[in-house]
């Protein structure tokens, strides 16, 4: 597997994004405000299989100091080969990497896989901010990232 920088232009980041977004609109019944645009300042890092993007994730500073993590997410097929663990601690190093200290992120109570990755990484539960502070579905953590020696 290879893990790569992608512009948020990429066909491949746009179709990774669409099928994660038909995915979470089944998996919580169809609920408003989901979209299937990725951001440009969203700095995005794909996982490569066979030649192929199986799966994405991205980083958003929030503040100086703080970065989200935004669209995760690896193909269904793909699952179960720690890709996602793999991607998560890619995006992790992307994020020291632009200065931040934190990361936060946000995902939906109706994802316990998704979840239970974030807790065994180290996310610990933080109260809903920002965007997500009204949907009764959200579920939001935060890592304090390890200092260079």
């Amino acid at each position: 597997m290879l893990i790569e920088s992608r512009p948020a232009t990429d066909p491949e980041i746009a179709a990774l994004v669409t099928a994660q977004q038909r995915e979470l609109r089944e998996a919580d019944g169809g609920l408003d405000g989901q979209a299937t645009l990725t951001h440009d300042d969203i700095h995005y890092l794909v996982a490569v299989v066979g030649g192929r993007a199986v799966g994405c994730g991205g980083v958003q500073a929030l503040a100086a100091d703080t970065g989200e993590l935004k669209r995760m997410y690896v193909r269904p097929a793909y699952r179960g080969r720690g890709i996602a663990r793999q991607l998560l601690a890619a995006l992790e190093e992307l994020a020291f990497q632009r200065g931040h200290t934190v990361v936060c992120l946000e995902t939906g109570t109706y994802l316990p896989a998704a979840i239970g990755l974030y807790t065994s990484c180290g996310y610990e539960p933080i109260p809903v901010y920002g965007e997500y502070v009204h949907n009764p579905y959200s579920v939001c953590f935060a890592k304090r990232l390890p200092v260079a020696a």
